[in-house]
């Protein structure tokens, strides 16, 4: 595999976000104002890496040129961001959170837990669908499927229950009763590396973008399992779809419900409370930052992939996951116990 990793990109119309017209008028309410980028995790991972990717280049095109600045705010798998938009946010638009998108399947099996309906959120769009991999570490590391099923244990770790981490490696778990302990309370990725590194933990659950270049290069990482059936051409052939390992139609259909969270990776939003002229804006605003050759150009620099959705599409999706059947609700929720 090549060390270099292009940024994925992928027609924007394709992707929704041309059904995503212009506001109808952009006032200056924004002009000395101060846009915060709320991030749900410690900085050094994917999510906040993403984020102030996107800072850096989306005030340009916010009517008024705001201030944009990031704040990390780690805390229950980057639930206490989402829940800060309705609590202490500024509700005029200028807060938006970047999340773990793990949480909205989370919603649906627990709603005694997590205590939100995410229909109830102006979604502002996507960069990314996550795909998502298990790998090994090390020379002695997991390498493929079986051979994590003839280990004693794989030891994973991961921020909370919820967490996009700690879904995928519960379900090795529950759905093909792979021998996966996990560990949690970790504030965000970068301190599961550092334990990874450490050999506290055998390997990780999370976003193929996430890894470690060197970790790759120097064959350190092992990618044997993907969550996504599409494999993009960055993550490599290793990484077997986890479907193929379904050997039932309940085992499918748990997973089409377990991985639809994937779909709305890498997501923001805000409270519904912001008037809807302003969250016009700043989907519009969100919308042409895709498609801003400066910030793909940064993007692509730093390897991290661009295939946008638009707020509208996100919302359709998430709509979708919450009529989910209420049979294989009961029988997901292990995944959570």
């Amino acid at each position: 595999m090549s060390e270099n990793r292009s940024v994925l990109l992928i027609p924007i119309v394709a992707m929704g976000l041309a059904a995503a017209s212009a506001p109808a008028r952009a006032d200056d309410f924004y002009k000395g104002k101060t846009f915060t980028f709320v991030v749900g995790f410690t900085p050094g991972g994917g999510y906040d890496s993403i984020a102030r990717g996107v800072a850096r280049y989306m005030s340009a095109h916010i009517p008024g040129n705001p201030n944009v600045i990031v704040q990390n705010m780690p805390g229950a798998g980057s639930l206490t961001s989402v829940r800060y938009l309705d609590v202490n946010a500024p509700k005029d638009g200028t807060a938006m959170t970047a999340f773990n998108s793990g949480l909205v399947t989370q919603s649906i099996f627990q709603p005694e837990k997590v205590q939100l309906d995410f229909r109830k959120y102006s979604w502002i769009g996507v960069v990314t669908p996550d795909f998502r991999v298990c790998y090994g570490y090390g020379p002695k590391g997991v390498k493929n499927w079986d051979d994590m099923m003839h280990r004693k244990e794989f030891v994973l770790g991961s921020t909370a229950r919820g967490s996009g981490s700690y879904i995928n490696a519960a379900t090795l778990r529950e759905v093909f009763h792979a021998p996966v302990k996990q560990i949690m309370g970790f504030p965000g990725s970068a301190e599961v590396r550092l334990a990874i590194e450490r050999g506290e933990l055998d390997g990780d659950c999370g976003s193929f973008s996430s890894i470690p270049i060197e970790w790759l290069r120097d064959g350190l990482a092992h990618p044997f399992v993907r969550f996504t059936e599409e494999r993009p051409a960055e993550v490599p052939e290793s990484a077997i779809y986890v479907g193929e390992f379904a050997k039932s139609e309940e085992q499918k259909q748990l997973l089409r419900v377990l991985n639809a969270a994937d779909e709305v990776g890498r997501p923001y939003v805000m409270s519904r409370q912001v008037p809807a002229a302003h969250v016009a804006i700043i989907r519009h605003a969100f919308n042409e930052t895709m498609k801003d050759k400066a910030f793909l150009s940064d993007m692509e620099k730093q390897q991290l992939p661009v295939i946008p959705l638009s707020g509208e599409v996100a919302e359709q999706i998430v709509d979708k996951m919450m009529n989910t059947s209420p049979e294989i609700l009961a029988k997901a929720k292990a995944i959570y116990e």
